[in-house]
């Protein structure tokens, strides 16, 4: 008799390419007739994968996130006028007050807090003012007693504030907040941890689901390794290092879990798709294949498993605080 299960939910970054995610759910949703969200126990995600884990969890549909990109997603992603590559060396490329008010609509977050989730949340955020990690969490724990009084369009705007796109959120208490994606932009290793450490689940009763929005093929210059100057790997670097980090959290849990964990993130050729770059309909296209790949894999998997309801441990108060 196979044990309790617990099943996660993990999104990766990548701005607009969030779509990607949100499509491929929304297709499986389609072929196999189910709520994504009543599969899962955990969802984590980052930058844009925290935007869909916030709105899974706050009863958007991922149909409604995937109209929620294609709609809101040129205005995110529309340049400051006379915007230049060098303007962009001294501000940040897009606006954050028309970000932060996209997110408060209603037919987006609206005024609803963390706490209203209907699911166990981890949206992983970084504090530059003390050099710490800083990860948002439902009430799952009872040591968990302020988080989940926060508005989430305030969340939604710390882990999407990705360095030189948006401004530092100090959104919350001053604290200086950015793009998880610094250190977690593929967060399945957080959400692993949170499972086994803070939520005391066995390791062979976990289930992980991580979903990339895609991974370029690419070719690093022959410079780097001749003449290896500032110019040429300052062009790279970061590229380099986030792609290393969801490398390693990837082959960590795929040791741990081995085949309990599925990793999608299909590999596509250099600028194809960017975190900036406004060819949706391409992206669609591209993550409905992938679904549809796919499906037959989350059939057997994943879908015969059904998450007990989450009941934080401490309730909002009429009115939702």
């Amino acid at each position: 008799m196979e044990k309790k299960r617990f099943q996660i939910l993990c999104l990766d970054g990548g701005g607009i390419k969030g779509l990607f995610s949100a499509a491929f759910l929304a297709k499986l949703e389609e072929d196999l007739k189910i709520n994504i969200i009543d599969h899962f126990d955990l969802i984590v995600g980052t930058s844009t994968g925290g935007i869909i884990a916030l709105g899974l969890g706050l009863g958007l549909s991922p149909r409604n996130l995937v109209e929620f990109y294609f709609n809101e997603g040129p205005k995110i992603f529309k340049k400051i006028p006379l915007f230049t590559f060098m303007k962009h060396i001294l501000v940040n490329k897009y606006s954050s007050s028309r970000l932060e008010s996209i997110f408060r609509k209603d037919d987006c977050f609206g005024e609803k807090v963390l706490g209203s989730s209907n699911k166990r949340l981890a949206i992983p955020s970084y504090d530059i003012d003390s050099g710490d990690i800083y990860i948002f969490k439902t009430a799952h724990h009872k040591r968990f007693k302020r988080d989940y009084m926060i508005p989430a369009w305030k969340v939604a705007r710390a882990t999407s504030a990705a360095p030189s796109f948006f401004s530092v959120s100090r959104k919350i208490d001053n604290i200086g907040l950015i793009d998880g994606g610094v250190w977690a932009n593929n967060p399945v290793m957080v959400g692993l941890v949170e499972a086994i450490s803070i939520l005391e689940i066995p390791l062979d009763s976990i289930r992980i689901l991580s979903i990339g929005t895609t991974e370029v093929l690419k070719r690093h210059s022959k410079y780097l390794d001749t003449l290896g100057g500032l110019f040429f790997w300052v062009k790279s670097t970061l590229e380099l290092i986030m792609q290393a980090q969801s490398v390693s959290a990837t082959a960590q849990t795929s040791l741990l879990l081995k085949d309990k964990f599925e990793r999608v993130n299909p590999k596509v050729p250099k600028d194809l798709f960017k975190l900036d770059k406004l060819n949706m309909n391409e992206l669609f296209a591209f993550a409905a294949k992938h679904s549809r790949n796919f499906s037959p894999i989350f059939e057997q998997k994943f879908k015969n498993y059904i998450a007990n309801t989450f009941i934080p441990e401490y309730k909002l108060k009429e009115g939702g605080k």
